[in-house]
């Protein structure tokens, strides 16, 4: 099976991270995934994105809970016609990850995103699924150069990690593509409450690595190897060339921003 033809199962963790959500409380809905973008709620167009991509072949839903589930016909109508399924979220985006991916066959790439990836599109999909199985790599991530994201944006503010080679951001799109990369969530774990904070994420690598991050000698690719023997698995990334892609929901402030890319893309 070549780049183009491989399948993957698509793994969505929409469930909200604490127990008032301020983007779920400024949009007048029961949680984050239900917030309207362009009249649409941002996880189901991340769905449509997906379910619009040549490598998704199927979707499962982590969360949102089944009490809010319940509560959202649209919603329970996705999942009960079988266009995606449903597992209830654990209490961390990690865990539900963990989770999501054992109940999955071993041998099947996954692809892991989140529903406030509002501006998704079945092209950044095919981009980021192609790239990851020609990366030759057992886990990869999603970038975007910052200067690919300020040029398109300028007015937007994006967490970058600062590299010797250049300027990152994260997308919230990860492939995990062969069996011994479906520890990594375990990892994750300890670091997933540090991820708008870049050096606080370096640190877990070693003093000595972030002391060379401040010092900006640090490369990308010094740190995937140091990532890699942390992990027992190689990682990658793949930089992809759409701004879009680095966009995310944490704020009502960056709900109504995608909002107005979201009505400027449409018209």
């Amino acid at each position: 099976m070549t780049f183009e033809q491989q399948a993957f199962s698509a793994i969505i963790l929409a469930a909200d991270r604490e127990l008032h959500n301020p983007v779920a409380a400024a949009a007048g809905v029961s949680c984050k995934s239900m917030a309207p973008v362009n009249g649409t709620p941002m996880l189901f167009r991340v769905i449509e994105a997906l379910a619009s991509s040549a490598h998704v072949h199927d979707q499962t839903l982590c969360g949102p809970p089944r009490s809010i589930l319940d509560r959202e016909p649209a919603l329970k109508e996705y999942v009960s016609s079988g266009r995606v399924g449903w597992q209830e979220n654990q209490a961390t985006p990690s865990l539900s990850a963990f989770h999501a991916m054992a109940s999955l066959p071993a041998a099947t790439p996954l692809l892991l995103t989140t529903s406030d990836h509002a501006l998704l599109s079945p092209q950044i999909v095919d981009h980021f699924c192609r790239e990851a199985g020609r990366a030759g790599v057992d886990v990869a991530a999603g970038v975007v150069r910052r200067e690919t994201v300020t040029a398109a944006y300028p007015e937007t503010r994006r967490t970058a990690y600062r590299f010797r080679d250049g300027e990152y951001c994260s997308c919230n799109l990860f492939a995990f593509m062969t069996p011994r990369s479906r520890q990594v969530p375990q990892f994750w774990r300890r670091i997933e409450q540090q991820r708008k904070n870049p050096l606080k994420v370096i640190n877990i690598l070693g003093w000595m690595t972030v002391l060379r991050y401040l010092l900006g000698t640090l490369t990308l690719s010094e740190v995937l190897g140091r990532l890699s023997r942390q992990l027992g698995c190689s990682a990658g990334v793949v930089v992809l060339p759409c701004p879009e892609a680095a966009i995310d929901v944490d704020s009502p402030d960056d709900w109504q921003y995608v909002q107005q890319l979201a009505a400027r893309t449409q018209s």
